[in-house]
């Protein structure tokens, strides 16, 4: 459902824009304090914990809503121009313009309706996003100092955009912090 284009891949791409970052902590760790480095899957975090399964179905409850206004808009508009093709020759032309130029106006209506639902969507989506990020980050933030890592990196999916290539499964964080996510955002 989330692409890249998306807030989430927005911040992945900042997240890549900071691997000089990363370097840079590897190699200023010490051995008297080593370093520990994990990855998690933020998208899989919002999709697999019951708190974020529950807000994206919110958000499809929205989608589906506003979908069946606007098919119902759209049929609407189908059965004038049907009504508006049988009466076409029965209509002086006066009439016909009037009709067409209604016709039009409904079009444009539909049209900016539409627009205006995308651009909610957007919002709504981006909203989502930005607020499920931030308890994201912190259920890492919690796991990564419960187990002394000093870096959590977004690894990426197959859905957004592939940061980390290859990780060991033993630094894969995903199913801890989804633990933690609902352990914190069930209450």
């Amino acid at each position: 459902m989330l692409t890249a284009k998306t807030p989430w891949g927005q911040t992945i791409l900042s997240i890549c824009a900071s691997g000089a970052l990363l370097i840079g902590l590897a190699s200023a760790a010490t051995a008297a304090d080593p370093f520990k480095m994990g990855v998690i899957d933020p998208q899989a975090v919002l999709e697999k914990s019951k708190a974020g399964k529950k807000a994206l179905d919110g958000l499809k409850e929205y989608v589906s809503t506003r979908q069946k206004l606007l098919s119902r808009d759209e049929e609407e508009l189908r059965n004038t121009e049907r009504t508006l093709k049988e009466s076409a020759a029965k209509l002086s032309e006066a009439e016909k313009k009037d009709k067409e130029t209604q016709f039009r106006a409904k079009i444009q209506d539909y049209q900016k309706r539409a627009q205006e639902f995308n651009q909610e969507l957007q919002g709504k989506q981006k909203e989502l996003v930005d607020e499920y990020m931030k308890k994201i980050a912190s259920a890492t933030q919690a796991v990564a100092e419960k187990g002394g890592f000093s870096i959590v990196v977004d690894k990426g999916s197959e859905q957004t955009v592939k940061i980390v290539i290859y990780n060991k499964d033993a630094i894969d964080l995903t199913e801890q912090v989804i633990k933690e996510f609902d352990r914190v955002n069930n209450r």
